[in-house]
């Protein structure tokens, strides 16, 4: 990724040359999710999803400094800010109010997991709602070289988040509740979303 030094600034807001895509194509986004009869494969998946949409904030950010904010990157930041903001919670509270509370008692080990976990939740949300608000009213005088750290530092606290969850927490997790429990999970992961689960 770019360094940039300094306070760069837009120089215009419609710029064009040199642009590069901020689609999402079948090779770049993560394949169509599981259904919610499958909760853990759902959890994996939105965790792959999360993953690249940070990929494609940090090719905005790469675009926005040789084309400016253009109508493709002004394309881009609404869908990144939509699927932060709305997505990117429903797993968060998928996660705090369905699958934490089952697992907090089972055992210390899992108990100090969820405590660190919740922590980064906190820190993650409140590294977004920073970046939300700048992102929602980027402009031509928008602080590129601000906006890139906080960039990074929600990527960056993102995908170590991530990482943990895959590596450590979801493999206890998912041997230490019943086919039961998991389907309650899957159940209420739909219902969050406004889906009838029929399982």
């Amino acid at each position: 990724m770019q360094v940039i030094h300094g306070s760069k600034r837009f120089r215009h807001c419609y710029a064009s040359n040199n642009a590069m895509s901020l689609e999402f194509t079948n090779d770049t986004l993560p394949g169509t999710l599981p259904g919610f009869d499958q909760p853990m494969a759902m959890l994996r998946a939105c965790h792959d999803r999360m993953t690249a949409h940070c990929e494609r904030l940090e090719k905005l950010l790469e675009h926005l400094q040789s084309n400016g904010c253009d109508a493709q990157a002004r394309k881009a930041t609404g869908q990144i800010v939509r699927y932060f903001s709305t997505s990117a919670r429903q797993h968060h509270q998928d996660e705090e109010e369905d699958l934490f509370p089952l697992l907090n008692r089972q055992s210390l080990k899992l108990a100090d997991m969820i405590h660190s976990l919740r922590k980064d939740h906190d820190e993650i949300e409140a590294l977004w709602q920073a970046l939300e608000t700048v992102l929602k009213g980027l402009r031509e005088d928008t602080d590129l070289s601000a906006l890139q750290v906080m960039s990074d530092e929600f990527c960056d606290r993102t995908r170590a988040h991530i990482q943990h969850e895959n590596t450590d927490f979801l493999p206890l997790a998912e041997n230490s509740l019943s086919k039961q429990q998991w389907k309650d999970i899957g159940r209420s992961m739909a219902e969050r979303r406004g889906v009838r689960a029929d399982f």
